[in-house]
């Protein structure tokens, strides 16, 4: 009888460990190299559909490769090297696209802590330079910035960390990052003291909803959203510490047809300082729309 009863128990329980097994293989896998890749910025292209106060454009583009560098696939350390380029092509007569943003960078990450395959905590750095290829004057004879042909060039290093948790009733990753970027004054055109900011916190949220599914092979993000915030915390421009004009602030949504294999539609609510180059004493409050790449499979 108890040979019986031991069977029978031996069977229940390998019966849950193969459900456990069954179900835990169809959950998505958040890896180093994943992690990563949700803190690159999107390769992506708008659309000349913009509602904002930001100079007609064509399209604005973000070509941002990422390579990976590591020892194997399981790797606690691994590098990116980032060829980052952003073009802006102006809706003018003959539509001209000025002063591109440059900004290459590597990237280190580290994966400190790993409770399973979806809750993580990272550690990162980057050292990255900015500039437009511009050798002209800073400033024009009127004493303007010369955005047409005026050199730009700062350099700057971030430090920050990121954790990832998984949602099973919502079939969501999310991902949550907070990292301040600082760049040192001899790191820095002497034009941009004072007016440029070289110390900032940046906080950043992703989510994605992952469709239901069998086969992690099928488990591309449908949706996506990300909230971006970043507070200048030095002293510049002669702002009060508490000046909206020290926040930038981006909300994006992203939909991924699956008609579509790699790219999909988004839109981007942004306010703050103009990212592009020499123009970053523009106050920006935009909507814009466009495709984005979305290589993550979960």
């Amino acid at each position: 009888m108890k040979c019986r009863l031991y069977i029978l128990l031996l069977f229940i329980s390998c019966h849950f460990y193969a459900i456990a097994q069954e179900i835990d293989s169809i959950f998505p896998e958040l890896t180093l190299s994943k992690i990563a890749l949700v803190n690159q910025t999107d390769s992506y292209i708008t659309f000349p559909l913009d509602i904002g106060n930001i100079e007609p454009l064509m399209f604005e583009a973000n070509v941002n490769p990422s390579f990976i560098i590591r020892e194997r696939k399981d790797s606690k350390l691994m590098a990116v090297l980032t060829p980052q380029i952003i073009i802006r092509m102006y809706n003018e007569e003959s539509y001209p696209v000025r002063t591109p943003s440059y900004i290459p960078q590597i990237s280190f990450y580290y994966l400190a802590k790993q409770d399973n395959a979806n809750n993580s905590l990272s550690i990162f750095g980057k050292i990255a330079h900015h500039s437009n290829g511009q050798d002209g004057s800073f400033y024009n004879e009127d004493g303007t910035i010369n955005l047409l042909t005026g050199n730009f060039a700062t350099n700057y290093f971030e430090l920050g960390i990121l954790k990832s948790s998984y949602s099973s009733r919502l079939n969501a990753i999310k991902v949550f990052k907070s990292s301040i970027e600082a760049h040192p004054k001899s790191w820095m055109l002497e034009e941009l003291e004072g007016s440029y900011s070289g110390l900032r916190w940046h906080n950043a949220f992703t989510a994605f909803k992952i469709p239901f599914g069998n086969s992690r092979s099928s488990q591309r993000p449908h949706f996506s959203v990300k909230l971006e915030t970043t507070l200048m915390l030095d002293q510049y421009n002669n702002l009060d510490f508490f000046d909206a004009d020290r926040i930038n602030a981006g909300l994006t949504f992203y939909y991924h047809p699956q008609f579509l294999e790699d790219i999909g539609l988004f839109v981007q609510f942004y306010h703050g300082m103009d990212y592009y180059n020499i123009y970053f004493q523009h106050q920006l409050d935009v909507i814009r729309f466009g495709i984005m790449t979305e290589i993550l499979r979960f």
